[in-house]
């Protein structure tokens, strides 16, 4: 039997909040059913992560309650490595969210995180989860909106790995119901000059900048010259283009039909560093990307329908295979 202290050290550590999440069928205010399940864009990351065959680790706090224990329950379940994560004892709850589908494919998201466990990790929390060496930290622009505490660390964990030779990858990941466009800028840029790898949709790319209204193709420029040395654009189904100094790398998305939106970045996110691990080039990373994006936006829930490996190469089949 394999104990902890012998098991390989994870690839990838990644941290932040991971909430309990409640999903309706229908308009809230209309009352009916709501399913339970866990979501945060970090650990659905971990999560596509684990299925494609990486180790991984997740590092977050959560409460000292039922649905601290789901959090934690899932993850390990996924093969999530959750060695480093905090129960909170001070009384702080798990944090939670409710999504409702309103029109086709666009979805309301509610959350109740103020106050939570999740919004109280600490540089302690994160830093002696690097200490095996992983080959990548992930992270979101998430976490530190979430708090004065979770901004410290999460400035703590981009300078301690760039300075072990950790490859930084940090995902813009924005939500304007949690903080304003300046206040975002104003803590996620001091991030920049510690990332390696930058992955933001279109309209996230100027939080990067001292000052917004540059073009595309002059705020990537300006993104690389910091020291950036992928920068990866989400572009939804028109797919996504990856920037180094050598060029750029263009990737249609992959032609699926729509059933649930949410998650798909962390998905894109997932395959994308999928690639990176395996050493693979960009255009076979991004192609990645689109794919487990893919299984994403075909399948409802933030990370329930991400593939196995094995299992990339479905949306290749005819349409109607059964597999026996």
């Amino acid at each position: 039997m394999t104990t902890p202290e012998h098991q390989a050290p994870p690839e990838v550590v990644t941290f932040g909040e991971t909430m309990a999440a409640l999903r309706a069928h229908s308009a809230l205010r209309l009352g009916g059913s709501l399913g339970l399940s866990v979501a945060g864009a970090e650990s659905n990351v971990a999560i596509g992560l684990a299925r494609l065959g990486h180790r991984v680790r997740w590092v977050g706090r959560v409460g000292a309650d039922e649905l601290g224990a789901l959090v934690l329950r899932t993850l390990r379940a996924e093969g999530v490595d959750t060695d480093h994560a905090v129960t909170d004892d001070t009384g702080r709850p798990t944090g939670l969210l409710l999504t409702e589908p309103r029109l086709g494919t666009l979805t309301r998201v509610n959350y109740y995180r103020a106050g939570s466990a999740g919004s109280a990790l600490s540089p302690a929390d994160i830093l002696p989860a690097l200490a095996s060496g992983p080959r990548v930290l992930h992270l979101t622009g998430i976490t530190p909106a979430l708090s004065v505490t979770a901004a410290e660390t999460a400035l703590a964990a981009v300078t301690a790995a760039r300075d072990a030779g950790i490859t930084v990858c940090l995902d813009v990941n924005y939500r304007s119901r949690l903080w304003t466009s300046d206040c975002a800028r104003t803590a996620l840029r001091p991030l920049l000059a510690h990332t390696d790898l930058l992955i933001a949709s279109e309209d996230e790319l100027p939080l990067m900048l001292e000052s917004p209204g540059a073009g595309e193709a002059e705020a990537v420029q300006r993104i690389l010259a910091a020291g950036v040395t992928e920068v990866v654009i989400k572009r939804g189904a028109r797919g996504a283009t990856a920037f180094t100094t050598d060029g750029a790398n263009d990737c249609p998305a992959r032609e699926v039909g729509a059933v649930d939106l949410v998650g798909a970045g962390d998905a894109f996110v997932a395959g994308y560093l999928s690639g990176h691990l395996h050493g693979v080039d960009i255009p076979a990373r991004l192609y990645r990307a689109v794919t487990t994006a893919a299984f994403a936006v075909a399948t409802r829930g933030d990370w329930e329908g991400l593939p196995t490996r094995d299992e990339l190469g479905l949306f290749d089949q005819p349409e109607g295979t059964t597999i026996r």
